[in-house]
């Protein structure tokens, strides 16, 4: 584990994790949720990485030619659609476990990683194309000091997604009373004090030099499951550029 003087993480949150690592690929294991999430998500980079970035809508390999950065990997959900998008990708997780069924997980597929057990504010900074850290800011011991570190490690013309539940008396009983007890969300995940709102991420990210460009909403339908949506009160995905592009 890092030095807690030079990293965010709290070593709670990633031995709580950690312990999720073998289940972690099982879409009706202990990170069903994320499973479920996932797929809205990669529709909110794509279209994105499409705006910033035009003229590749059509391709396969968006991120071509790219470096991209996924900050609190887990066990490569994320990382594995960035490297099929074409991207050189480096993934950081707090958890050895989760690296450990990460790297199981892509190497018999051809996939190739470079996961990491390491803080992010470890890294060297770096000129990433695209930085993304889903669902993980409510989970560090310092936020601002993580958005300074994800800011400090984005390449000029580069961009920030994250995702992040919304401090709301509905996504308190969302994300906890409901998603904790019957939702398959394992006990002890989230705490609620610790959610940001939209306009305190923004704050973060502002101080940090960079500029918001998107915030967009996502919700539950009970037809359709978890949606983009213009609600924020339960969760949200917000894309961050420099400001001086």
């Amino acid at each position: 584990m890092a030095n807690p003087a030079s990293s965010t993480i709290d070593p709670r949150e990633a031995a709580h994790f950690g312990s999720m690592a073998a289940d972690w690929w099982n879409p009706n294991g202990s990170s069903a949720m994320l499973h479920k999430l996932n797929p809205v998500r990669l529709r909110y980079i794509r279209d994105a990485i499409d705006q910033h970035w035009p003229g590749q809508s059509r391709s396969f390999h968006p991120l071509s030619g790219k470096h991209a950065l996924d900050v609190g990997c887990g066990a490569g959900l994320l990382a594995e659609p960035l490297c099929r998008m074409g991207a050189a990708v480096t993934a950081l997780d707090a958890a050895e476990e989760n690296i450990a069924a990460a790297r199981a997980h892509a190497e018999p597929q051809g996939l190739e990683i470079d996961y990491r057990a390491t803080p992010v504010e470890e890294l060297a900074a770096h000129g990433f194309d695209l930085v993304t850290s889903m669902e993980v800011i409510e989970h560090v011991a310092d936020p601002a000091a993580f958005v300074r570190a994800l800011a400090d490690r984005l390449s000029p013309d580069g961009l920030l997604i994250m995702s992040t539940p919304n401090r709301t008396p509905l996504s308190r009983v969302a994300m906890i009373s409901i998603g904790e007890s019957i939702g398959g969300i394992p006990k002890g995940t989230h705490d609620w004090e610790r959610f940001l709102t939209p306009e305190e991420l923004t704050a973060l990210i502002e101080s940090a030099g960079l500029e918001v460009m998107d915030v967009t909403g996502l919700s539950f339908s009970p037809g359709k499951g978890f949606v983009l949506s213009s609600s924020k009160s339960i969760n949200y995905l917000l894309t961050a550029r420099h400001r001086h592009r």
